[in-house]
């Protein structure tokens, strides 16, 4: 028998990790089990223990198996939640597309982190990550390590403060940089000025040029290393991790044109003695500076005209409040306002703050926050806006909610959260930009050793140009601004629409639904019952018969007896007293009125207590069929007349509809009534039977939306419900209507501030123009790099005998920038179009409108192109007509195939 010898190797032991987060939803023991057992069975979790008391697991767990998604999955399949910890940076050092994706990088990688998102165009990180896993000095350390800085928090005690001492900041670098574009624009015309004057394009010995050469360096040299000291600063911080950005770039190719030039001031002769020619070219290292710098302060102008929908919502506030103390009326600041205290609005005046009415009627502008532009009336027990505007009467209210709480200022947390967001589309752009911008040091390398070994003379400072040409023309910037400049800019105006939008991943989300599913009940209808017909038998008229119906309903609380005492008491109808007041479950009431027995309820009601409803049998089923709830009314044995209150539609669902159809949308509607009155309701609004989904159970919503995602659609739910939220979390993009719970509105995606379903259409309009820009963007930025970069290598060389300039290069990358920003801001003008043939069919003025701003960029950059070559041809043509001098310079000149004087920036 042989035995077998023992495994003699050893396994090296797993590296394993411990975290600790918070579990939310757990009551007992029972609970603690269960998401032990859940964690336990992700595969790389060596162990699991929960505590109650604290409400906190302590996991153990393999970080090369298990990722963070994993652990949250586990506890939230298990029924229970982990409630997320946010921070945000501003960052300073990003220049372009690649710093977005550098410094992403470096903060996922901090343990605890699920999700960083950088935004360039408000130059701010967003980290969200498990609580007490990591500490707020553990991120800015990551993103200090990455090469870039943290600028230190502002301390303010609001939003608005906060957005002041950042306007501030911002008002400060562009004043700094105004002076910077000024010196150097100034710099280059002098220099400019010196190499191109008529009488010096004749080559002279360079003992009549020292002076203008040693000038040259005196001015330039300030504006290489003073107005350039940004891009040296944010090169190093990437350099010393070994990594590039757009500032590398600038750099190289302003440091190439002033190092040779340097070179070439002092030590002329070892130039001329090895073949080449003394030239220099401060006037293209401060030009190229000059134009990067105006371009960076467009691009920041334009920026900051994208969040100025935030500055808007926070104008609206109102600046004090009249608070009623004891019997007095008291003018104080608003943020000194409590909630409980009692304010006065008179007409005019803005509500300080949300509230209930107590005493008084209006009627309050309520279009700056809902988009609606009619008045809203409002009476005792309405809640009220602030921010909103007081139209007509003066009324009292008390405050419920204020600060922070107020749903403005939840307005403007919630726009600014979206946009610093990122959408999905842009995630492709930040990945190519890593490696773009050492391919392009690559390139430009290659491009300098090509034209120096097979360019005409003079080779090397051909070479040089397009090298220079090359390394400045590339952008990344315009990659990295593509998406969030329209994210920021489409957000805000959704905002000013009454269409809160949560994030990027939601306005990119919207564009893709094909199908929307509406919740009957508070989103097509008022979810308010509302009488809607009286008709009257025998000696009966409208007024005695809503009188009596109204007195037995007064002490019920049945949504549809409290629409008919309403509508009694907005017609001015004194109620009798009610004595012996009965319930008759599943079939309506009984009451003694005046001394008279009144029967108020169904047919079966009818038939019971032997009442003859038969003449009016036809009637009501006509009422039905539309969507009412008809009701008989009998008095002393005898039938009375008919009263029907129905759910009633919203005035502008009907063209809402029509305009979701418009933009090709299948709309369902989603209901619990049965399918009669759905569909009544259905036809009044424009949608066919055969999407009605009717006798749906609250939890059944959910399984619904999944039926119509099943075959193939993207789905759209709104609802306002507390039972259409598990609807809204399983549909593609999820829209609450704002008048309705907030538990609705945490599960969606979208928010409509007001109740109006046209701001469904706006969302969606909205979201497909938004997306239409980043894709135009993107195209814009990358299309430019793939044209104009192998022009800066001298593509075009063989076919018009000249190269790029690097001062026209600098300005084309200017452009480049500018014109992704400008774009995002068309944004600014959407409105979706009242006629919905126009949603369909878009008038040719506004098509030829895109086409013509898509093709305007293109006409004036060929513009300065054409101009720059014009002029610098002109400028070569005449130097070559003079007469010039023997000179070492000129013999070289003369050896080459093209003998002209070139003295110009290229």
């Amino acid at each position: 028998m042989t035995a077998t010898a023992p495994d003699q190797t050893t396994s090296e032991p797993e590296k394993t990790a411990d975290i600790s987060f918070p579990v939310e939803g757990m009551f007992c023991a029972s609970c603690v089990r269960r998401v032990e057992r859940a964690l336990e069975k992700v595969p790389g979790v060596a162990g699991a223990n929960v505590n109650l008391a604290t409400e906190r697991a302590s996991v153990s767990y393999d970080p090369a198996a298990v990722s963070l998604a994993d652990l949250r999955g586990a506890v939230e399949k298990a029924g229970y939640g982990i409630p997320a910890e946010e921070f945000t940076f501003d960052v300073e050092g990003m220049t372009c597309a690649s710093c977005v994706r550098r410094v992403e990088r470096a903060l996922e990688k901090v343990p605890g982190v699920q999700q960083a998102n950088v935004n360039l165009a408000t130059e701010q990180a967003s980290v969200r990550l498990l609580p007490g896993s990591t500490s707020r000095d553990d991120l800015v350390r990551a993103i200090e390590k990455a090469g870039y800085g943290v600028r230190a928090p502002a301390e303010t005690s609001d939003i608005e403060d906060a957005e002041a001492a950042a306007e501030a900041r911002q008002q400060r670098d562009l004043l700094m940089m105004k002076i910077k574009i000024v010196a150097s624009l100034a710099v280059s015309a002098i220099l400019m000025l010196l190499m191109f004057w008529p009488s010096w394009l004749i080559a002279r010995p360079y003992d009549e040029m020292k002076d203008i050469f040693l000038l040259s360096f005196i001015l330039a040299t300030p504006i290489q290393f003073w107005a350039g000291a940004q891009f040296y600063r944010q090169a190093w911080a990437a350099a010393k991790h070994f990594q590039t950005n757009m500032s590398t770039l600038v750099v190289l190719g302003t440091l190439a044109a002033w190092g040779y030039s340097t070179f070439a001031t002092f030590f002329p002769h070892v130039i001329e003695n090895s073949g080449l020619m003394a030239e220099v070219y401060f006037d293209s290292a401060t030009i190229i500076i000059g134009l990067i710098l105006l371009g960076k302060y467009m691009e920041m102008r334009a920026k900051a005209q994208t969040t100025g929908a935030i500055k808007s919502l926070m104008g609206l506030a109102a600046r004090t409040a009249r608070v009623i103390r004891g019997d007095q009326e008291v003018d104080i600041p608003v943020e000194q306002v409590v909630v409980g205290d009692v304010i006065r609005v008179r007409p005019g005046e803005k509500v300080p703050t949300d509230g209930v009415i107590l005493d008084g009627r209006s009627a309050l502008d309520e279009s700056m926050l809902t988009g609606e532009s009619l008045p809203v009336e409002k009476t005792t027990d309405d809640e009220v806006i602030g921010a909103t505007v007081n139209r007509t009467g003066s009324f009292t209210f008390r405050a419920t909610r204020v600060g922070k709480d107020t749903a403005l200022a939840q307005i403007v947390r919630l726009v600014s959260e979206a946009q610093g967001s990122k959408a999905p589309i842009q995630r492709l752009a930040d990945q190519i930009s890593m490696y773009f911008v050492p391919a392009i040091i690559v390139l430009a390398l290659a491009t300098f050793g090509i034209w120096l070994a097979v360019g005409p003379e003079p080779t090397f400072n051909r070479a040089l140009t397009a090298m220079i040409a090359v390394l400045i023309i590339a952008c990344p910037c315009a990659m990295g601004l593509a998406t969030p400049t329209a994210i920021m800019v489409g957000t805000g105006v959704g905002a000013e629409h009454g269409v809160l939008i949560r994030g990027g991943e939601a306005l990119e989300q919207a564009h893709k639904v094909g199908a929307i599913v509406l919740d009957k009940t508070g989103t097509i209808t008022r979810g308010k019952p509302a009488l809607t017909d009286l008709i009257p038998i025998g000696d009966f008229d409208r007024d005695e018969l809503l009188r009596l119906a109204a007195s037995a309903e007064q002490g019920s609380e049945h949504p549809l007896g409290e629409a008919i005492v309403l509508a009694a008491k907005e017609r001015g109808l004194a109620l009798a007293s009610v004595g012996g007041f009965e319930a008759i479950a599943g079939h309506g009431i009984r009451a003694t009125i005046d001394g008279r027995e009144l029967l108020l309820g169904n047919a079966k009601l009818m038939r019971e207590r032997n009442i003859d409803a038969a003449s009016q049998s036809a009637q009501a089923e006509k009422l039905a069929g539309l969507g009412k709830t008809p009701m008989y009314v009998a008095v002393d044995g005898q039938l009375a007349g008919l009263v029907a209150v129905a759910d009633t539609i919203k005035p502008e669902s009907p063209k809402a509809i029509e305009q979701l159809e418009a933009l090709g949308l299948e709309v369902w509607m989603l209901t619990g009534d049965n399918r009669a009155t759905a569909e009544a309701v259905a036809a009044q609004v424009g949608i066919a039977p055969e999407r009605v989904l009717a006798d749906v159970l609250p939890g059944e919503k959910a399984d619904k939306v999944r039926e119509l995602q099943s075959r193939g659609m993207a789905v759209a739910m709104v609802g306002d419900g507390i039972n259409d939220a598990p609807a809204l979390a399983q549909s593609d993009l999820g829209i609450a209507i704002g008048t309705g719970t907030d538990v609705a509105m945490e599960a969606s995606d979208v928010t409509l501030v007001g109740g109006d379903l046209r701001g469904v259409v706006t969302a969606i309009a909205l979201s497909r123009k938004t997306v239409q820009t980043i894709k135009q963007n993107l195209f814009w930025a990358f299309a430019y790099n793939v044209v104009l970069i192998p022009v800066a290598a001298g593509a075009l060389y063989p076919w018009i005998g000249e190269m790029l300039s690097p001062a026209l290069a600098a300005g084309a990358m200017a452009i480049s920038s500018v014109s992704v920003v400008t774009n995002s801001l068309r944004l600014r003008k959407f409105a979706v179009p009242e006629d919905p043939r126009e949603i369909a069919h878009p008038p040719l003025r506004r098509r030829l409108a895109e086409v013509s701003y898509l093709l305007a960029f293109a006409l004036i950059g060929f513009g300065i192109g054409a101009a720059f070559f014009w002029y610098q041809t002109t400028t070569d043509n005449h130097a070559a007509a003079e007469e010039m001098p023997e000179h070492p310079t000129t013999q070289i000149r003369e050896k080459s195939e093209v003998a002209t004087w070139d003295v110009s920036i290229s």
